[in-house]
């Protein structure tokens, strides 16, 4: 299930986002610090292009899903990410079935709640198991490009998915 953040959340997410498993596949993979982390919490609570969600499995707070750039005139768009308590959840041997929970939900949500037309993304190239999942939820990729994020080149891939291409349950 996807609830909308608390700030009884935020301490949570920290610790998701700054595990070794999370920061190897993101964009910025440094040990973010809890002001970075207030700052950041602050800008998304009054951005009113963003939403932040927290995902519950089976009550439990354990992922936080994030929609970014949304625009909501014209064609409706929109950015998404996510991470999950991929210590926690290993541990409880439950890591793939909330992964795919967890994108199912989040698809939903962009288009059934934010009524989204397009979801866009991107994903690190070396990430292939997320890429893998992502073409099972028909999400295309685009062309590939270089960047510089903390110090370390990476390789970005675009995805997309069109509502008419989504998957239905």
């Amino acid at each position: 299930m996807l609830r909308e953040a608390t700030t009884d959340d935020v301490h949570l997410m920290l610790s998701w986002r700054n595990q070794e498993t999370n920061r190897e596949v993101s964009k910025t993979s440094h040990v973010i610090t809890a002001q970075e982390h207030a700052r950041w919490w602050a800008a998304t609570r009054e951005d009113p292009t963003r939403r932040l969600l927290t995902y519950l499995r089976d009550g439990v707070p354990c992922g936080a899903v994030t929609f970014f750039d949304l625009r909501l005139d014209g064609p409706r768009t929109g950015s998404w990410g996510f991470y999950l308590d991929a210590d926690g959840l290993a541990a409880r041997g439950e890591t793939l079935s909330a992964w795919l929970e967890v994108m199912r939900e989040a698809v939903d949500h962009a288009f059934d709640e934010l009524a989204l037309d397009r979801l866009d993304g991107e994903v690190l190239g070396h990430n292939t198991v997320v890429r893998q999942m992502n073409r099972r939820f028909r999400f295309v990729e685009g062309t590939a490009r270089r960047e510089v994020s903390d110090g370390r080149e990476i390789i970005l891939i675009p995805i997309s998915l069109e509502r008419a291409n989504r998957r239905r349950r």
